[in-house]
């Protein structure tokens, strides 16, 4: 049976998780989009990718599909099924659903 603490302690440690790929996001979001695209004569130089400017490409079709990627992948690895109520025991991971 966990504790109520260690249930804490999970719920901690996801969302930490989770904090911290929302800021890596928004991250690549930004240099994706502000960084490549700054400067009037360095857009002007941009290759198009499916026709549209790189960083359009990369902020708003790449990243998205990476992230969604990332987010299934943390919620896979990270993520544990627990019981939220404080008076329920937790048998650990078992197979009924």
């Amino acid at each position: 049976m966990k504790t109520l603490c260690s249930r804490y302690s999970q719920a901690h440690r996801e969302a930490r998780w989770a904090i911290g790929l929302t800021l890596f996001y928004f991250l690549w979001w930004y240099l994706s989009a502000y960084g490549l695209a700054s400067g009037q004569e360095r857009f002007e130089s941009l290759s198009l990718v499916l026709g549209l400017p790189l960083w359009f490409f990369l902020s708003c079709i790449v990243g998205p599909c990476l992230f969604i990627a990332l987010c299934a992948v943390m919620v896979r690895c990270v993520f544990k099924d627990m019981p939220l109520d404080a008076d329920v025991a937790y048998q650990g991971d078992t197979d009924e659903h």
